[in-house]
């Protein structure tokens, strides 16, 4: 019974390796979707359906099946690991494709000419149960407009948006997390589950604040994109995590059913968060978001959320293929795109200035004032920065070690969690802060030791004048005949 199921399956499928060590099977005639071998969904039970079909009054056992993955495993495993992508992939030319989602294994396919939706996607790409289908992009001129009227922003935090929308289809590049800011009545949490199901459409597009590490890198490895909801506190090990999931990150744990085997799970992820306090923000994570304030809605223009759905349905094919076109320009523009200085998330700063070039908007220098906006807002939520920040202010320019600037620093009557207990935590602690104080004009220094034989670490903190220079693109010429990039009130060109 193994022995047919083998063959069986070896008829209709070929068999790959993920870098991840993850075998998976591909159809010959079908879809370019990668299956996984014993998951619901995935080949295990295919193959039981299959048998039952060809051989009726037989049914395969369970371990007839389980041998027979084994087998499979190993036919796997004797290629060349095999890139699977989830939802967004970059092509061998280069091109961007984005799965469809939808049974018959459809795809968007970007290039730097443009657009088209294509019958087999031109990457592998693996599925989980946190996806759903996204429609069919249609060429309309009007997208980005219906996209405007669903949201309570004003232009230039939009055009902000258009451009992490695009960038959210680059696949390798770090993406900052879209935080989504305002008080109660703004919209946020329907706001960003529309932005997400735009890039990665799910059935649970707003998440809850995971508990460990483990239920966080679950979420991420299922879905390209997700929102946390109603983020009011981020514990400092969710902070480092969401951090590295913005540039890049990797879990190791140990494989199912073994003590000495272990699965890598590597991912860059497209992250949404809401909330009302920027202060929540640690300082390495302020320095990885796009923050985008919603207006208060109007009692007499606020829908009701099935409104909204209905009318998100209706206009979300002509959002997408307006979407796509702004992805094509900036495909097109992108290798060139020069920076005259190199802000943290370069990539995607270098994305802002190839919108701005191709769109005549501003958002690169929007979204640099609006970093260090919330630059200043984690700082003014950390009171252990702003103690050192005081401290500067007093004497100019400080010089001592971790243990010293802990006795110089007066405690708070009431002690917050994340206060120094000791010298080595306070180290860390303005090692951390370095990068939010220096975006005040104040710098750290830890490269210098004490002349005693301790040889302590000596830590020095001195007044500068902030950095006043901005990433910008240079000049060039502009894309299209007859137009001024740098005009932001003129219409983007015709594209279609």
């Amino acid at each position: 019974m193994a022995a047919r199921l083998v063959a069986m399956a070896r008829e209709r499928y070929r068999f790959v390796m993920s870098p991840d060590g993850r075998p998976y099977a591909v159809a010959l005639d079908g879809p370019n979707i990668a299956l996984p071998l014993r998951n619901k969904g995935g080949l295990r039970q295919r193959l039981a359906r299959l048998f039952a079909d060809a051989y009726p009054g037989e049914v395969a056992s369970q371990s007839a099946l389980a041998d027979t993955m084994t087998v499979l495993e190993g036919i796997a495993d004797d290629g060349d690991p095999v890139p699977v992508h989830l939802r967004v992939g970059r092509a061998p030319d280069g091109a961007v494709a984005v799965d469809l989602g939808s049974a018959d294994g459809r795809a968007v396919v970007v290039s730097a000419t443009g657009w088209s939706v294509v019958e087999r996607a031109p990457v592998l790409f693996r599925r989980s149960g946190a996806m759903a289908p996204m429609p069919t992009p249609v060429l309309d001129g009007d997208g980005l407009a219906k996209l405007h009227a669903l949201v309570n922003m004003d232009t230039a935090s939009f055009r902000q948006l258009v451009a992490w929308l695009v960038a959210a289809w680059i696949p390798d590049i770090p993406h900052p997390a879209l935080v989504c800011k305002g008080e109660q009545g703004t919209g946020k949490s329907k706001a960003a589950q529309m932005f997400i199901n735009l890039v990665d459409p799910s059935p649970a597009a707003k998440r809850s604040q995971p508990r460990d590490e483990k239920a966080w890198s679950r979420q991420a490895f299922s879905s390209w994109a997700l929102c946390l909801d109603n983020i009011s506190t981020i514990p400092p090990w969710l902070s480092d995590t969401l951090c590295k999931a913005v540039t890049g990150d990797g879990v190791v744990d140990r494989a199912l059913y073994s003590d000495d085997d272990v699965v890598v799970l590597t991912f860059r992820r497209v992250l949404a968060m809401t909330t009302i306090d920027a202060g929540a923000l640690a300082g390495d994570l302020a320095e990885r978001v796009l923050m985008l304030d919603l207006q208060l809605i109007d009692a007499g223009r606020r829908r009701s959320e099935e409104e909204l759905d209905a009318t998100f349905d209706v206009v979300r094919p002509a959002v997408l293929g307006a979407l796509f076109d702004v992805l094509a320009c900036v495909l097109a523009v992108l290798p060139s795109v020069r920076l005259e200085s190199m802000p943290r998330m370069a990539d995607f700063a270098r994305v802002l200035a190839a919108v701005d070039q191709t769109q005549g908007w501003n958002t690169l220098g929007d979204y640099l004032s609006t970093s260090a906006n919330v630059a200043t807002d984690a700082m003014e939520g950390d009171p252990f920065a702003l103690a050192i920040a005081r401290l500067v202010d007093q004497a100019g320019t400080w010089q001592g070690t971790a243990g010293q600037l802990l006795e110089a620093l007066p405690a708070p009557p009431v002690r917050p969690p994340n206060w120094p207990k000791d010298a080595t935590r306070a180290g860390g602690r303005v090692k951390r802060l370095a990068p939010l104080l220096r975006s005040i004009g104040i710098s750290v220094d830890d490269t210098q030791r004490s002349r005693d034989r301790t040889r302590h670490k000596l830590l020095t903190l001195a007044r500068t004048d902030p950095d006043q220079d901005t990433a910008s693109a240079p000049e060039q010429a502009s894309l299209w005949p007859g137009q001024n990039p740098n005009t932001p009130d003129e219409p983007p060109p015709d594209l279609y």
